[in-house]
């Protein structure tokens, strides 16, 4: 039997909610009486979630091919719909938006019926986003989930269209196919930034080489949706040119889905070297930018 789901209050006042692999980081702002409101609502739906997500799991993490049935529960709802668009071109599970669509669902229950000026749920580093007329989040871009820090920040508006974040990387918790070390990017949801931040991260790849060591995902768990997908598990030395060649090869794929109308914006980290799509000419364009090491966030994830 597992442990129960657990809530807290960071030092910050942010509130905190964990339940086995959902860990949540949550801010609301607005009159004190609605925010409180909002972090009640937050923990009632959230103490429910995983044991839906779980009742479901084997059809989550299955191809979701014509015949298969729909998902029931409105966060396997919400990443089976993340991912359909992407299906006609990718091999894609629901499992590919779970963070996303959870941080979703958690942030509709708060702002259901409270006039709150903003709100983020923060689901390891995939961010759903409230923002109130004339209200904008600065959001921090992470050059390695597994050693935090950062290397740009993107401004998000309330007039963007933008109002989800996602982060994939070989280096992350989940799995990539691909050896970027982070790949951010800016979606209309948290979970179509989460499906898409997945294929653009495992289409940063060259073909093979000696330095990337790559293992069977059902090796590593047996419970993976990739099954026998090599994944990504060490990156050795690569020369410039390789760096250039991956990172071109990723930012092909981010241009495909954001020609599409799927993501309006990403940032590719490999190394030293970054690549962004979207953001040149694009609402985005004064908000991503380096950060000096001096300013940077020692945190793994920073909304403001």
């Amino acid at each position: 039997m597992r442990a129960p789901a657990q809530q807290g209050r960071l030092a910050d006042g942010r509130l905190h909610l964990h339940d086995g692999p959902i860990d949540l980081i949550i801010e609301a702002f607005g009159e004190t009486s609605a925010v409180e409101a909002a972090y009640v609502a937050a923990w009632r739906r959230f103490t429910s979630v995983l044991d839906e997500l779980c009742a479901e799991l084997p059809l989550l993490r299955a191809d979701p091919s014509a015949g298969s049935p729909a998902p029931l529960g409105p966060v396997a709802r919400r990443m089976a719909a993340a991912v359909a668009p992407f299906r006609a071109r990718r091999f894609l599970t629901p499992m590919a938006a779970v963070a996303g669509a959870v941080a979703e669902e958690i942030l509709e229950a708060m702002t259901s019926g409270r006039r709150l000026t903003r709100a983020y749920v923060n689901n390891g580093g995939d961010i759903a986003l409230h923002l109130g007329p004339g209200e904008t989040f600065s959001v921090g871009m992470v050059d390695r989930p597994d050693r935090p820090s950062l290397f740009g920040r993107a401004t998000i508006g309330a007039a963007d269209r933008v109002r989800g974040v996602a982060t994939s990387g070989w280096r992350g918790r989940s799995f990539s196919l691909g050896f970027a070390d982070a790949v951010t990017v800016l979606a209309v949801s948290a979970a179509v930034a989460d499906a898409a931040s997945t294929l653009i991260a495992n289409a940063v790849d060259i073909s093979s080489h000696r330095a990337i060591k790559r293992a069977p995902a059902r090796d590593l768990d047996p419970q993976s949706d990739l099954g026998v997908g090599r994944v990504t598990v060490a990156v050795g030395q690569l020369t410039s040119d390789e760096v250039e060649r991956a990172l071109a090869s990723g930012a092909a794929e981010a241009e495909l889905w954001r020609s599409l109308g799927l993501i309006e914006a990403a940032a590719l980290r490999l190394g030293e070297e970054t690549r962004l799509v979207g953001a040149c000419g694009s609402p985005y364009a004064s908000g991503v930018r380096a950060v000096s090491p001096r300013n940077e966030a020692k945190a793994r994830y920073a909304v403001g």
